[in-house]
């Protein structure tokens, strides 16, 4: 008992006295906390096995065709970065092209950008920085949501345009209150390297209504890699939320909510760093359901958000010359879609969305003294869309859908800012209009003699040119791309397959596509260093294959694989920035109240690349070679209420780099002062860490 006291001390005193965790004592902690549950036998007497927790390591098999929801709230491994696209590594085709600390881009099957549309509780947030700073997942905190769902390809026409490569969809999903009371979930995380992170959901409501609270703060230094070199990454990160909510009845919702967030970051592959990245959102939601036998739901939602920027090399690193710049986006935009069911086989969902973004800039030296604020570039967007659901038989069903979208965007830069100076822009004032067409269809098919189902579809997608192709970068002949581009259409073809029973879950997915006048970015010209864009004509496949196997009620084993090929068919080149194949396993045992578990993953080596070729996130660098990194993970639940989790992320402390990681210095070829130039950046060299979660509901 004396040693149990000192496993239950240690925890404590790790959890609560520093923020500056010692990899030594929560190494200690993960010891102690598998032995401090095993002398506690008696008071988990009454545990089964669904109050097992696993730590996620691996991502989760396909929840439908092409679809998979996972909960933000779950611990997973590695301990992802305080923001959305970390988390999204688990999913088996997920990449991050890391940056920093914090703040990397996500890519799916190798497509980055626009290409993945991302929304937060419907919300379409969009990125201030013309260098992607601020990806539209430096915006979103992760475990204040309830679910996330991934839509693979362009299988779903309702939730906006041009997503080709996937849709992200994070999710707030408040129950009902059946009478006064409230629901709580806080968390908070320990870990190498100075992180730490807080974080508070907060629900509190009754039959007519309710109020919602929540916060999240974070804060790292710089981490250093497996050879122990510091790489310029620190990075703190706050949010909050409010949301007020009125239900009159079961079926009726009507929501406002506002949110802020802030902070800094510091990178390590440019040569300023992100010193401001203020957000205010407001949004209002509108629904109503079972409103008759054959309109089942009605929904209307309006949203705002304002994103103010700023980058300089004068606060987070050695003061350089560059001087600041202020970069700011307000965009607003609605939606109202309808579902249909005019049988009970029939389901049609009806739709419009609009949004409007505009951009502005502004610089200043490092003295500080700003230029005028200016608009450069305002981009609209109208669509209407449909989608058909119809059951053919008791285990057969057709999906079908079809979007028009009208765009228009005008150029509003008078100047381009060059190498030395700015030039007048040769498409100022000019506007450009595009209508264009989306659809899909789908054919599913349940088994009747086993738990198992399979789908085929195709879809095609028409994607306009984002802000950071149109303006951000440079055309073939001119300073400006703002005319020089067309659109992008990808047509896919989406199979798979999903088996579930007792033991096993399984499911693998499987994509071709060729796309037309896909927006390349092309670095290699020393006059267009930003990069210059250009359509080509391109190609890419691969798959996705999941299981999870429990060989008896205490053991379970996880693996992915996931593998993509691009090729540029027009300069009959490879397409860049395609992750190697990629294999995770995971291995865990649960008993009672607790769990231990591990991670290896193995990523293969990469030479079908194309140097200094990319999109608006990176470029290849090169080859890469192959790595595998090893992590374990434990949990422990000591009441129902209450979650421990703990891990060593990269145990053996290997050094390594993803293939889309961005090109480590100062961005023009030399290091950041103070630190040791790499060609990636490295990721994070052995990480320990501890995390407490808590959820609480009660009665007033």
């Amino acid at each position: 008992m004396h040693f149990l006291k000192v496993c239950v001390v240690t925890i404590q005193h790790s959890f609560l006295v520093s923020y500056k965790l010692s990899r030594l004592t929560l190494a200690l902690s993960l010891f102690c906390l598998p032995v401090a549950v095993l002398a506690h036998t008696d008071a988990a007497a009454d545990k089964t096995e669904k109050d097992i927790e696993r730590v996620q390591v691996t991502g989760v098999v396909l929840n439908g065709p092409g679809q998979l929801v996972m909960d933000p709230k779950a611990p997973s491994q590695p301990l992802p970065a305080h923001d959305g696209a970390d988390y999204l590594k688990t999913i088996p085709g997920f990449s991050v092209t890391r940056k920093g600390g914090a703040d990397g881009d996500a890519v799916f099957r190798g497509m980055a950008g626009s290409r993945l549309g991302i929304l937060v509780d419907g919300e379409n947030i969009l990125g201030g920085c013309n260098f992607r700073m601020d990806a539209p997942t430096a915006y979103i905190y992760p475990e204040l949501h309830d679910s996330m769902t991934v839509i693979k390809g362009p299988q779903s026409v309702a939730h906006g345009a041009g997503h080709s490569a996937a849709v992200i969809l994070f999710d707030r999903n408040v129950a009902p209150f059946e009478q006064a009371g409230f629901r709580t979930h806080s968390s908070l995380t320990n870990a190498s390297f100075g992180r730490h992170d807080e974080l508070a959901d907060l629900q509190f409501g009754q039959q007519n209504g309710y109020v919602l609270l929540s916060g999240s703060n974070s804060a790292a230094d710089d981490y250093r890699d497996g050879e122990g070199t510091a790489v310029h990454s620190r990075y703190q990160r706050y949010s909050g939320n409010i949301a007020l909510g009125w239900t009159p009845d079961l079926d009726t919702k009507v929501e406002l909510s506002g949110a802020r967030s802030d902070g800094e970051a510091a990178y390590a592959d440019r040569g300023m760093d992100g010193t401001r990245f203020r957000r205010d959102s407001l949004n209002l939601r509108i629904e109503k359901t079972n409103i008759t036998p054959w309109l089942e739901q009605a929904k209307f939602h309006w949203f705002d958000n304002e994103v103010d920027h700023l980058m300089d090399d004068q606060q987070l690193r050695k003061p350089g010359m560059m001087g600041y710049a202020n970069l700011l986006r307000d965009t607003k935009g609605g939606r109202l879609s309808t579902v249909f069911t005019p049988s009970m086989n029939y389901k049609v969902t009806l739709g419009a969305d609009q949004q409007d973004s505009v951009h502005s800039s502004r610089l200043a030296p490092a003295s500080g003294v700003y230029s005028p604020l200016l608009d450069d570039a305002e981009i609209s967007q109208v669509g209407v869309f449909a989608e058909w659901r119809y059951q053919l038989a008791q285990f057969d069903t057709v999906v079908a859908g079809y979007r028009l979208d009208q765009w228009q965007a005008t150029d509003e830069r008078l100047k381009i800012a060059g190498m030395m100076s700015a030039m007048p822009n040769p498409t100022a004032g000019q506007q450009r209009d595009d209508d264009l067409h989306s659809g899909f269809a789908r054919y599913e098919h349940q088994f009747s003699s086993i738990p198992a189902s399979w789908y085929i579809g195709i879809g095609s997608t028409a994607r306009f040119p984002d802000y950071w192709e149109l303006i951000a970068k440079e055309g073939i002949k001119s300073k400006s791309a703002f005319q020089e581009i067309a659109p992008e259409q990808t047509t896919q073809l989406d199979v798979g397959y999903l088996f579930k029973d007792a033991d096993t879950e399984w499911s693998a997915s499987a994509f071709y596509n060729e796309i037309s006048d896909y927006i390349l970015v092309d670095y290699s010209n020393m006059m267009k260093s930003n990069g210059f864009v250009r359509n080509i004509d391109a190609s890419s496949y691969g798959a996705e294959f999941g299981v999870q196997q429990k060989f008896s009620p205490h053991w379970q084993a996880d693996a992915t694989l996931a593998y993509t090929r691009g090729d540029n068919d027009t300069d009959r080149t490879a397409l860049p920035q395609i992750s190697p194949l990629e294999l995770k396993l995971g291995l865990s045992y649960a008993r009672n109240n607790w769990s231990v578990g591990s991670l290896v993953r193995i990523v293969g080596p990469q030479s079908h690349f194309d140097r200094n070729k990319g999109n608006i996130v990176g470029k290849d660098l090169g080859a890469t070679s192959g790595f595998s990194v090893l992590s374990l993970n434990a949990s422990w639940r000591p009441v129902q209420s209450l979650l421990f989790t703990a891990g060593v992320d990269n145990l053996l402390d290997r050094i390594y780099a993803e293939f889309v990681s961005r090109a480590a210095g100062n961005g023009l070829g030399g290091a950041i002062p103070g630190y040791i130039q790499t060609l990636r950046v490295n990721e994070p060299g052995q990480t320990a860490w501890l995390k407490a979660q808590w959820n609480w509901d009660g009665q007033f």
